[in-house]
């Protein structure tokens, strides 16, 4: 779930989450709330508000969704991922599953929006070593891969409207 908020400052804020270290190949990623589908979600928005509800604490009522983006294949994890845009107008203090998310990325929408936040990034990973990549720069953290792609589709829609 892209989910946009108003902040403290009601500044609108693009809220990513940075994932936990564990065994995997997206230990320690900047990515989205979000995760894998269950047989009891009746559809993929279904499986992104409940796990946006597991992860960052957000009730399924209170995101409006706007739009469904671009399906993302995720090589490393064998995965299809369905994002979908959402704006969470009256926000409450996020909730973070402890087991899963190591802490909240909040982004505001002009330091997404900036260009000299898209780089190119050389990375080393579980399955590539020293691979350029593009990416994005957002509160000195580094956001690449699926994320970035997706993070790429927004942006691309919001320069549209903005």
């Amino acid at each position: 779930m892209a989910l946009f908020y108003p902040d403290a400052d009601a500044v609108t804020s693009l809220l990513l989450i940075l994932r936990k270290t564990y065994p995997g190949v997206h230990s320690n990623q900047i990515g989205f709330p979000g995760g894998k589908h269950e047989k009891e979600d009746d559809s993929l928005l279904q499986t992104a508000l409940r796990e946006t509800n597991e992860e960052v604490g957000v009730q399924q009522g209170d995101i409006e969704v706007l739009k469904e983006l671009t399906d993302v294949y995720i090589p490393p994890s064998n995965f299809l991922v369905t994002p979908f845009l959402g704006l969470y107008k009256d926000p409450k203090p996020f909730v973070i599953q402890e087991s899963e998310v190591e802490a909240l990325v909040e982004v505001k929408l002009n330091d997404f929006l900036e260009d000299a936040n898209l780089i190119e990034q050389e990375l080393s990973t579980s399955y590539a070593q020293n691979i350029k990549v593009p990416a994005f720069k957002l509160n000195n953290q580094i956001v690449w891969g699926a994320t970035a792609m997706m993070l790429s589709e927004v942006r691309l829609l919001l320069k549209k409207v903005l």
